[in-house]
């Protein structure tokens, strides 16, 4: 029997008998989004303004499209080019209250998987918190001298104010283009947007949308276990290992593990951003999982074995990106970087 994220996955895909008997409800979405637009508009409600550039990068889609990723590729390359760079997240997964700081020994049932993982990957300013305007605010607090955030997902957030949308698609495009419950769809199509705000389209699939940038993505060639040791993938070649995957699309991980030469005797699948509390291993075969699941495991299998995936923007991207903060930048007052 079908589980009911394969037949919502259908049902999104394109019309069917269940996106239509779900059509109506939409109504609900649609007058969710209105009042919240209204409440902004007429001053009921008020964003919160950073004094320091604030770049998001989400999606309008349920489900992953490939964001952290790319927050790690941006935080990487503006931290190259000089820029202070901050990073905020929701803290999905975890069970944290208020907004905290993510140090490398934070547990990701408290912070959130994908916040330990930034932390992990790029040594930066991190904070959790639900309410991403609390959690900048403490992040400027405490880091003074950074010069913009970068928001891990929180496109619909309207919290906090952003200058800069990184709008994240897969193949998947706008699925039936019906918002929830009937579609995918998190708000419409065009995104509405505050005067000012600047929006670039990146795809993470093969399939190019609309005017979106392809981001090349692809995972590493090594693994890396809990105790920081390396091994190149080709040491499992003719070997059968088990693989694991909590994410949004494990079936693109398990594909992409095969494609690269291995025999995954069990593919465990589990529900996006699951805790994996008392995952036990199910055989002697090596376990590998992605970093985002690895950083759950580690403390208590330090075993198991993560495969990177790294991903680059093309310079087309930075060509449109950088002059907007460096406008930006100036307009807060900071010194270009």
């Amino acid at each position: 029997m079908p589980r009911l994220s394969e037949v919502l996955s259908n049902a999104w895909a394109k019309p069917n008998t269940l996106s239509w008997v779900l059509l109506p409800l939409t109504f609900f979405s649609h007058g969710y989004l209105w009042l919240q637009n209204k409440a902004y508009q007429l001053g009921w409600k008020a964003a919160t303004q950073l004094p320091v550039p604030v770049l998001v990068v989400g999606n309008i889609m349920v489900g992953g499209t490939g964001k952290t990723p790319i927050v790690i590729h941006l935080a990487e390359r503006l931290t190259q080019l000089g820029w202070r760079v901050g990073v905020i997240a929701r803290g999905h997964g975890g069970q944290l209250r208020g907004c905290t700081e993510v140090h490398l020994q934070s547990p990701a049932s408290v912070v959130g998987d994908e916040a330990l993982l930034l932390k992990m990957r790029l040594g930066l300013p991190v904070f959790a918190g639900k309410q991403r305007a609390n959690a900048a605010l403490s992040l400027l607090e405490t880091y003074p001298q950074t010069q913009m955030i970068l928001s891990d997902d929180g496109l619909q957030h309207r919290a906090l104010h952003h200058d800069i949308a990184v709008c994240v698609f897969d193949d998947r495009g706008l699925g039936n283009g019906w918002l929830l419950p009937a579609g995918p769809l998190r708000e419409t199509w065009p995104r509405s947007m505050k005067k000012g705000v600047v929006q670039l389209n990146v795809h993470t699939g093969s399939l190019a949308f609309a005017d979106s940038i392809t981001a090349q993505r692809q995972l590493a060639g090594f693994a890396v276990n809990g105790r920081g040791e390396q091994r190149n993938l080709q040491h499992w070649a003719g070997k059968s290992v088990d693989a694991l995957a909590a994410i949004a699309q494990p079936l693109a991980f398990f594909s992409a593990l095969q494609s690269l030469g291995l025999t995954l005797a069990r593919q465990d699948i589990f529900a996006d951003h699951d805790g994996l509390v008392g995952w036990q291993p199910a055989s002697d075969n090596d376990l590998i999982c992605t970093e985002k699941d690895a950083v759950k495991l580690w403390p208590q299998h330090p075993d198991v074995w993560a495969v990177p995936l790294s991903c680059e923007l093309p310079e087309v991207f930075w060509r449109q990106l950088l002059p907007q903060l460096q406008r930006l930048s100036s307009s807060h007052g900071q010194q270009i970087a």
